[in-house]
């Protein structure tokens, strides 16, 4: 009997220190499993994670630049910089397409008309008919000016310094220099757009990531929160820099070999209008009719 009190004492004992140490155990519920610490705080990480990402969009840029204009006079002028460049681009990346356009596709029918009408004062009324933007017919006017000038000056002091072929050349390279030049609108501002916008560009970006850096030494802060927006806002002004830079490049390649092409087309028509002006027919096979 002794035995038997002194067995069931330790067995009472830790029963007691069980319901002492988990009271719902000893009402008999089951035990629950404790929640991991980290659990609450990965999802508090992940919301904040998300909540940074979505600052790192143009729209949030914008309000941020619009309620906080003072703190960000640089990314504003920046971006009026690359919008003015970028219109620019366009605005001569249209124009000078059209007006490829029109030159070409008035050329032939230009150079056609003139070299296959019988009299040379009819050709001549025919050129000065022509649109004051169509450059070979101003090409043979000058050069059919250029030649009359000289024939009514024959005796001439005129006569005697430059023959008729010297004279006729000059002003038809006049003529060809000063069309050639038209051509060349606009593609001094395309070269300058597409070299220097992306790096305007990137002036913003490093601007913008030595403010988020002084913010972030100012309030001590290392998350992703707080280094995310900033950074993510910066880059986006060299992302604009590019967009304003590629169109500007691929349109200065595209009019630089459409000139090369009527510029030769201009050559051509020129040594033919020498030949025919200074020796009063064609050159070749082309001036047969």
């Amino acid at each position: 009997m002794q035995q038997d009190a002194a067995s069931t004492q330790p067995t009472e004992q830790a029963a007691a220190a069980t319901s002492v140490a988990d009271p719902a155990l000893a009402a008999g519920a089951a035990p629950t499993t404790p929640e991991p610490a980290g659990a609450m705080a990965g999802g508090v990480t992940m919301d904040t994670d998300a909540e940074a990402l979505s600052k790192m969009g143009f729209s949030h840029l914008w309000e941020e630049m619009t309620a906080h204009p003072a703190d960000f006079a640089m990314s504003w002028l920046v971006l009026v910089i690359l919008v003015f460049m970028s219109v620019g681009s366009w605005y001569y990346t249209v124009t000078n397409l059209l007006k490829n356009a029109v030159i070409r596709k008035r050329a032939s029918h230009v150079v056609r008309t003139f070299w296959e009408t019988p009299n040379a004062q009819d050709a001549i009324r025919f050129m000065e008919d022509q649109s004051p933007n169509e450059p070979f017919s101003k090409i043979a006017l000058d050069c059919a000016t250029a030649a009359a000038h000289h024939q009514k000056n024959e005796g001439s002091r005129l006569v005697e310094t430059l023959n008729r072929s010297e004279f006729i050349d000059r002003a038809l390279r006049q003529a060809v220099t000063r069309e050639s030049a038209k051509l060349e609108s606009g593609m001094t501002w395309l070269a300058t757009t597409g070299s220097t916008a992306p790096f305007v560009g990137l002036l913003g970006t490093v601007w913008g990531i030595y403010g988020a850096l002084i913010k972030l030494g100012a309030s001590g802060q290392a998350s992703i929160d707080a280094v995310a927006g900033p950074v993510g806002e910066a880059l986006i002004m060299t992302a604009l820099g590019l967009l304003v830079a590629i169109p500007a490049v691929l349109a200065y390649n595209f009019f630089t070999r459409m000139n090369r092409s009527t510029n030769a087309n201009f050559d051509t028509f020129a040594h033919d209008l020498h030949d025919f002006f200074a020796t009063g027919a064609r050159v070749g096979e082309s001036a047969k009719r």
